[in-house]
């Protein structure tokens, strides 16, 4: 196909927008209703991802010390433990520190141990926070090979909950999403048929004067397309006032670094535009050329 020829195809597709009006209307409603349930969608998966990170960051790995372990030896841990990209937080506890959080746990019978040189018990220890619960093997191994390290504890049962937890839920929205862009381009591709059986005369005489499948279809794929975009830019702008709406009257007086918070709407907006807008096109370019791919076979 020439680039004339191209042309001239993209602008019969402008014009069928405005031909049909019903069908383009009936589209474009058809198309948006989709979309914003992707979206909304979406925007729980990246909410609960986001929950489950932050939760994964909570339980933090205890470094415990040897008793007689040199200053040297927990310089060199925390050293290494600083340069570590996969630890995004971590602190030195004393014994005394160690020692007086453990005391005022026992409460009233916490005199009993008022004798004890804690000194010679309780170890510096190192409490670490992880980006990711699925890292926690590796970090956990490689500590455990530190000179002056006695014992690396960690809350195995909670880590594996958490990368369950979200590997369910980036599951459930690509099957969402599957089934939705499946139904949606079923509707479509129904609905544009009947666009393009009023023109099937049109189309079976352009096929007798030696017209090419790819030039018959270009036009209603371009249309769909269109129509697809249309249909994006409307889902994407509703979700997102939808959704900040949502934002401020959930997060009044919550604090957005507290493990609950939801996602502020700067952060997913425009990853809402692009899935709405590369979906949309999707659905509507495709549907349209399943459409007339029958009309074509002439």
């Amino acid at each position: 196909m020439s680039v004339r020829t191209f042309f001239n195809s993209v602008k019969e597709g402008f014009r069928g927008i405005v031909r049909h009006p019903l069908v383009t209307i009936a589209s474009i409603t058809t198309i948006l209703l989709m979309l914003i349930i992707m979206s909304t969608f979406f925007i729980f998966s990246a909410n609960a991802r986001s929950i489950m990170r932050k939760l994964g960051q909570q339980p933090p790995i205890e470094v415990y010390m040897k008793i007689n372990a040199s200053e040297d030896e927990r310089a060199q841990t925390e050293q290494i433990i600083s340069e570590d990209t996969r630890i995004i937080e971590h602190y030195l506890i004393s014994p005394e520190q160690n020692f007086s959080t453990f005391k005022a746990n026992l409460g009233n019978s916490g005199s009993v141990l008022d004798d004890i040189d804690y000194n010679e018990v309780i170890p510096y220890t190192f409490s670490i926070q992880i980006s990711d619960p699925a890292l926690a093997d590796e970090v956990v191994m490689k500590l455990e090979t530190l000179p002056g390290v006695a014992k690396v504890s960690t809350e195995n049962s909670v880590m594996t909950f958490l990368v369950k937890a979200r590997r369910a839920v980036n599951v459930a929205t690509v099957l969402s999403f599957i089934v939705l862009f499946i139904i949606a381009l079923f509707i479509i591709s129904n609905m544009v048929r009947i666009s393009v059986y009023s023109r099937a005369s049109e189309i079976e005489i352009m096929k007798f004067v030696g017209a090419t499948n790819s030039y018959i279809r270009m036009p209603y794929i371009v249309e769909g397309g269109v129509v697809g975009l249309i249909s994006a830019v409307l889902a994407w702008i509703i979700t997102v006032i939808s959704y900040r709406a949502l934002f401020y009257k959930v997060m009044a007086g919550v604090d957005l670094s507290s493990f609950y918070a939801l996602l502020p709407a700067k952060n997913i907006m425009w990853w809402v535009l692009l899935i709405s807008a590369l979906i949309g096109v999707l659905i509507g370019a495709i549907g349209s050329g399943i459409s007339v791919r029958k009309y074509v076979k002439v």
